[in-house]
């Protein structure tokens, strides 16, 4: 059993610390006692998930405020003035958003006081003034507020000496000549050690680091030189030293530069939690921040510690120096083994000295941490039960992916909200996302058990500046700076509404994936010590589809989780396993005595997972996989290819797509009384199929994913699916019937009322240009006087409609399917929605001066029903088109003075890219009549 053992603190006595860190050591002492996360603080970060259908569907049509997405909020500098803060914090509420993290970065600007940029140190009583007031007026507005522990990412900053930076192992060599009684020693500088010295035949380049044997340095008479018995051999010294990574802060605000902090040094973190966290949370005063954040472990190289060798030995049970040549070369056949047991030691290090007390100390300030856990040092999905609200990033549903690792660590140990950042790169470069690139990835990231939305992000920008503003280097820009931010309201609240839903109940996942941890450790190359980085040779794509198309959904599972709770799913699947513990075996063996089924690719375990004891744990290996082999509930596959079928022997699927192509993806959450699925079509053509569901319900519901209406369905015949492209819909089965549940009668086609293509007049009021008439439907950029126009442009036009046309029928503008796309642009990261749609980018239609909607993804149609009269009707429609079109009228900013004075901390992304994208109501618009359902 690879358990996760929990050592907080420091071991110093409480009469020596403060009384929040005497908090933060009880805290961690029931975390060591219990072996989970005690209770939470009363601060909730969302509502207690519903058991019964009834409770869900009361808040459909307004679901809680705590389902907002929220948005990263980047302080660039910090140069912020409160009026401007304020100016934002109420945007963001008029937009739909829930809340913001503040997180400091780099400076934008040299200090300007003609424009009022001033640029402050970070944790200066100015910064943390305005700190506090953003959380005062923030809480006003009702919006929570969440903060980044830290400037940029990963923690550290000039309080971080060399004692304390990231750690690293520095090999050195030194030439031993034949004949020679002495050779010369390392340099050994600040913040580092030497750790030990190994003697052998050969050269620097050329000697076998399994034949290097431990010795002593001894002083000679001349300094910086040892003594050593001649011999008739060139020899090698090798010298393994104790060093720092060197790795600066990335992307740090004034006066947050520095070196990361080692994370598997617990002094390391209690300085940074002393000096950057408590000044800052003590800002907020009576009111701590819901949530505080650690981005992505990003602590690149590191892979020691400076008492790494003294807990190896009190956690592994033998001593790691004289194995250190051959763990740090990966020469010889103990090599896998030895480096399972040193990558393992870093995982429990990181995590007892740094996830643990940064928990505790959140909870014992009134807050939660929400940690992205995953990335180097190598954190694995157990150490998810060591923090309070687990944060994912990446849309690859269809892979392996940092999401699904924080979703599944959200389901395993009971963290109901589980967050992604979400959007970073998207359709790269700033200002060129669309609202339907925004749904297109929140869809994939619903599929993987995402319901809290982190949007990435919102930058401040200071007043008077020229749009369209500020923008990271990372990231697409979701500020009211962009002209579709008209549609904003409508896109946050398809994001509240699914969040909330995709919290109720209980996660129904029916496969879990075995992370195969110890194979992984033992793979591992010093400099590059992460399991989350390496898991997709196990985890691969074609595993993960054949999983998704056969009609499941999955979370992931490790040895630790299966020791601690065992396996909840109907299937386990082992890909590619060969090191694993004998009684995580048992285990698993319990398991499918007990029903559960298994399926392991490529073979059952044969080796131990480390190097102890490995001879005779290897024999006890052996014996448990032949003795599971022999269950009937034990399927063996050659390969990834076979899981499919595999599974289709073992269970019956939960929703089977016929004919799956592998755009249409699922989850489901299970109530006492229901289940509720989120489908979507995460392709860019449209679905029309029919779909096979494993559970059984006297009721069936579709629920608009946009206003919460539902309408009953049959299943007589099976699920119909009808999705356009990017469109998702939302299933609910239920013992008894929704509340206020629309009876769905045969509609038949729907039928052209009329046809819109000419006829309109278009107005650009941000230009003063009075209205022209439209002779066709085109973009704007045909247009030299449009052709870099940024903002909205307003058709009207008007219809005569009879009564007769109106009576009993349903009627809708329908704006046109949009055109799929093969390729696109390559891109550094990130992704787009591979449609273009026939409004650029966002739409909202006014029927006789009222609201009817709008449209920004497909269908790209508006109810127009109860607003159309007898008689002349006067449509309007606004359109909103992208920032990046005033941008690519623009010259790019010169940053050569700022990277003079700053140093060069950022660089924009793709700015190749930049060119101005087609605008406006592109067509064929028509009215569309159905049947009154």
């Amino acid at each position: 059993m690879n358990s996760i053992r929990l050592v907080c603190g420091t071991g110093a006595p409480v009469s020596a610390v403060s009384r929040r860190r005497h908090m933060v050591s009880l805290a961690c002492a029931t975390l060591m006692l219990h072996g989970a996360a005690p209770a939470a603080p009363s601060a909730a970060v969302g509502e207690a998930p519903a058991s019964h259908i009834a409770d869900v569907a009361a808040r459909l049509d307004t679901p809680p405020d705590s389902a907002r997405a929220m948005v990263r909020w980047w302080w660039f500098g910090p140069a912020v003035v409160n009026t401007q803060l304020e100016r934002e914090m109420r945007a963001m509420k008029a937009g739909g958003y829930g809340g913001f993290e503040i997180q400091p970065v780099y400076p934008m600007e040299l200090d300007d006081p003609a424009r009022g940029i001033r640029n402050v140190p970070y944790l200066s009583p100015d910064f943390l003034q305005s700190l506090a007031f953003a959380n005062t007026k923030g809480r006003e507005l009702g919006l929570r507020v969440d903060l980044t522990l830290g400037s940029g990412w990963p923690y550290g900053g000039p309080h971080i000496g060399a004692q304390h930076a990231a750690s690293r192992m520095r090999v050195a060599t030194s030439a031993v000549p034949a004949g020679a009684t002495s050779y010369m020693l390392p340099s050994v500088m600040s913040g580092e050690t030497l750790v030990a010295t190994y003697l052998g035949d050969g050269t620097a380049k050329e000697h076998d680091p399994v034949k290097l044997g431990l010795v002593e340095n001894q002083p000679g008479a001349m300094a910086g030189r040892a003594t050593v018995a001649p011999s008739a051999h060139e020899r090698v010294a090798v010298f393994y030293i104790g060093s720092r990574t060197g790795q600066q802060v990335k992307r740090p605000s004034l006066g947050a530069e520095g070196f990361v902090l080692d994370h598997m040094d617990a002094r390391a973190v209690q300085l940074h939690l002393d000096t950057v966290a408590e000044p800052q949370v003590r800002a907020f005063g009576n009111q701590p921040p819901t949530a505080v954040f650690s981005d992505s472990l990003e602590v690149y190289g590191t892979d020691w510690t400076g008492d790494f060798l003294g807990e190896f030995r009190r956690r592994r049970g033998y001593d790691l120096k004289p194995y250190l040549p051959v763990v740090y070369s990966g020469q010889g056949p103990d090599a896998p083994a030895l480096r399972r047991d040193w990558a393992l030691t870093q995982t429990e290090l990181v995590n007892e000295r740094f996830l643990a007390p940064v928990n505790a100390w959140a909870r014992a300030h009134g807050t939660r941490f929400r940690s992205q856990t995953y990335g180097e040092p190598a954190v694995s999905l157990s150490s998810t039960r060591l923090v309070d609200l687990p944060e994912g990033e990446g849309p690859q549903h269809r892979a392996f992916s940092f999401t699904r690792l924080a979703t599944s660590g959200g389901h395993l140990f009971g963290r109901n909200v589980i967050s992604a950042e979400t959007w970073t790169w998207l359709n790269s470069p700033a200002f060129n996302a669309t609202p339907l690139d925004m749904k297109a990835e929140a869809d994939r990231m619903l599929l993987q058990g995402v319901n809290q939305f982190i949007g990435h992000g919102w930058p401040y920008t200071p007043p008077g500046s020229q749009e369209p503003g500020y923008a990271f280097y990372a990231a697409a820009v979701f500020n009211d700076h962009q002209p579709w931010w008209n549609v904003m309201p409508d896109v946050n609240g398809y994001l509240q509404r699914m969040s909330y839903l995709m919290r109720q109940g209980k996660p129904a996942n029916t496969v879990a994936v075995l992370l195969p941890n110890d194979d992984v450790y033992a793979s591992l190359n010093p400099g590059k010590v992460s399991l989350s980085a390496e898991m997709h040779h196990h985890v691969t794509p074609e595993l993960t589809a054949q999983i998704l198309d056969a009609g499941h959904n999955l979370d992931y599972i490790d040895a630790d989780a299966i020791v601690a709770q065992g396996v909840q799913h109907a299937v386990l699947v082992l890909p590619h396993v060969t090191r694993l513990a004998p009684d995580v075996l048992a285990k698993i063996h319990a398991y499918a005595r007990q029903g559960g089924k298994v399926i392991a690719v490529g073979g059952l375990p044969s080796l131990p997972p480390g190097f102890a004891d490995a001879a005779a744990l290897g024999v006890n290996v052996q014996a448990a996989s032949k003795a599971l082999a022999a269950e009937r509930n034990v399927q063996v596959v050659n390969g990834d290819g076979a899981v499919g079928a595999a599974l289709g022997k073992a269970v019956r699927p939960e929703l089977l797509v016929q004919g799956q192509n592998g755009d249409v993806g699922f989850i489901r959450r299970k109530l006492d009384d229901a289940d509720i699925y989120f489908i979507a079509n995460t392709g860019n053509r449209a679905v029309h199929a029919t779909a096979a569901i494993a559970q059984q319900r006297r009721h069936a519901a579709w629920v608009n994913p946009h206003d919460g209406k539902a309408v009953a369905v049959s299943l007589a015949e099976g699920l119909k699916l009808d999705l356009a492209p990017y469109e998702s819909a939302v299933l609910v089965l239920s013992d008894s019937p929704l509340p206020s549940v629309r009876q769905r009668k045969p509609a038949g086609a729907p039928a052209v009322l009329a046809r819109l293509e000419t006829g309109w007049q278009l107005a650009f009021p941000a230009l003063q240009r009075a209205a022209q008439p439209v002779t066709a439907l085109r973009s704007w950029t045909d247009d030299d006087a449009t052709r870099y126009y940024s903002g909205i442009g307003v058709y009207t036009r008007d219809v005569d409609l009879d009564g007769a046309a109106l009576a009993g029928k349903r009627i809708a503008i329908d704006f046109g399917p949009g055109t799929p796309l093969d390729t696109t642009a390559k891109v550094p990261a990130g992704m787009r929605a591979m449609l273009e749609g026939p409004v650029r980018e966002a739409a909202v239609v006014y029927v006789n001066g009222r609201r009817a909607g709008s449209a920004w993804s497909p269908p790209y149609k508006v109810e127009l029903t109860g607003l159309l009269h007898p008689g002349r009707n006067r449509i309007e429609v606004q359109v909103a088109n992208l920032a990046l079109n005033a941008l690519a009228g623009q010259e790019r900013p010169d940053y050569r003075l700022l990277w003079a004075r700053y140093g060069q901390r950022f660089v924009p992304q793709d700015t190749q890219l930049i060119a101005p994208k087609p605008s406006g109501m592109l067509g064929p618009v028509q009215l569309v009549t159905e049947n009154m359902q």
